[in-house]
């Protein structure tokens, strides 16, 4: 019926729809246990904000501002990290200030502006790309009339990855997963990984909720898929006990100035929102 799905996610395909997904009764939830909280950050695009009244133009950030933020984690003392070099601190393994650096759809702008600022101050990151729309542009965001930005190509990807950074999933279509079926979510959860490793050559740890839309058989399926972590919208710095499927972000935006960002590394500021 899926002739694209790898053998093992037609199989669990065809157990949800027969049994229904796997329960965290009977699966492994791999769970945080780090001594102090640790800020994931979460970007979108790296790029002077359109003109006012824009849908969203608070998720852009000017390159002088993320230029600048960065030189304030390094004056902090903190090592800005990828996912997965996040994790040894998440499960409590290693101890140091290391802050999550996230990028949400794989824009050209993470590339071209972004990039140069991680590698001079040594720090690494995760992009969430969307596999469907590799080279293409956010074609999800015209309908709410946000403009057309280029995403990265295959080549870019490859060479974000051999630039000292990290490639995650955020589904095929950048859809809002409770809204599809179980068996095109398992899809775009699953699929996006093997694409994503395909074209880039390096394995996809992390997963990101578009839209940090989910429920429980969405993180079920994440899980199953292989993934390490999953990132949501929720607000908050990781403390011990989160599920790895579920981690918390601090979210950037336009205005983000810089008290509030070390309010959000250092304060408990994210914590209270946490909804």
């Amino acid at each position: 019926m899926y002739p694209t799905l790898p053998r093992v996610f037609a199989s669990c395909l065809n157990c949800c729809v027969t049994l229904g997904l796997p329960t965290n009764n009977n699966m492994t939830i791999a769970r945080s246990t780090n001594h102090l909280p640790i800020p994931i950050l979460m970007y979108h695009q790296i790029e002077v904000a359109p003109a006012k009244g824009a849908p969203l133009r608070g998720l852009c950030v000017a390159p002088q501002s993320f230029a600048r933020q960065m030189y304030l984690l390094k004056l902090l003392g903190y090592r800005g990290v990828s996912m997965t070099d996040l994790l040894p601190y998440l499960r409590g393994e290693r101890v140091g200030k290391v802050v999550g650096i996230t990028f949400d759809d794989g824009f050209l702008n993470n590339y071209t502006n972004a990039l140069p600022v991680l590698q001079r101050h040594g720090f690494s990151s995760t992009c969430f790309a969307v596999s469907q729309y590799v080279g293409k542009t956010n074609q999800w965001d015209h309908k709410i009339g946000i403009a057309s930005a280029p995403l990265m190509n295959a080549e870019q990807l490859r060479q974000w990855i051999d630039g000292g950074q990290e490639i995650g999933a955020h589904t095929r279509h950048h859809v809002k997963l409770s809204q599809v079926s179980t068996a095109d979510a398992l899809q775009e959860i699953a699929l996006c990984k093997s694409e994503l490793e395909s074209v880039t050559g390096s394995p996809v740890r992390h997963f990101c909720y578009p839209y940090g839309d989910f429920t429980q058989e969405h993180v079920d399926m994440a899980r199953a898929a292989g993934y390490m972590s999953a990132t949501t919208t929720a607000r908050g710095r990781c403390l011990a006990g989160e599920d790895f499927m579920q981690l918390p972000r601090a979210i950037v935006t336009r205005s983000t100035s810089l008290l509030l960002l070390w309010m959000k590394l250092a304060t408990r500021y994210e914590d209270r929102r946490r909804a």
